[in-house]
């Protein structure tokens, strides 16, 4: 019966010590695993954050084509309406000083 406990106590002891090897095999490997996971979410998260700036600075700074063409139209129609007032002028100044 002694010679059972004592058998029994070393194999218990030996179920231990590999249960131990094997958390500390775990913690190597999972630990850096959870820094490299948590460090790539952090650093996604991030560029995230620059896209979303960036997309904004963009809309506020730079005009679209459809906004420019749209101004560009509107000058173009102002520039034509001062051609005609000036070509109006200048056949009234040329009527004027014929008489």
């Amino acid at each position: 019966m002694q010679l059972l406990k004592v058998a029994t106590g070393l194999n218990m002891m030996e179920l231990e010590m590999s249960h131990m090897i094997w958390n500390v095999i775990l913690t190597l490997v999972l630990a850096p695993l959870a820094w490299w996971v948590r460090s790539t979410h952090d650093e996604m998260r991030r560029q995230d954050i620059l896209l979303n700036k960036t997309r904004e600075e963009l809309a506020r700074d730079y005009v679209s084509k459809r906004e420019m063409t749209e101004d560009m139209n509107r000058i173009l129609t102002q520039l034509e309406k001062l051609n005609d007032k000036l070509d109006r002028i200048q056949e009234a100044a040329a009527k004027e000083y014929r008489l």
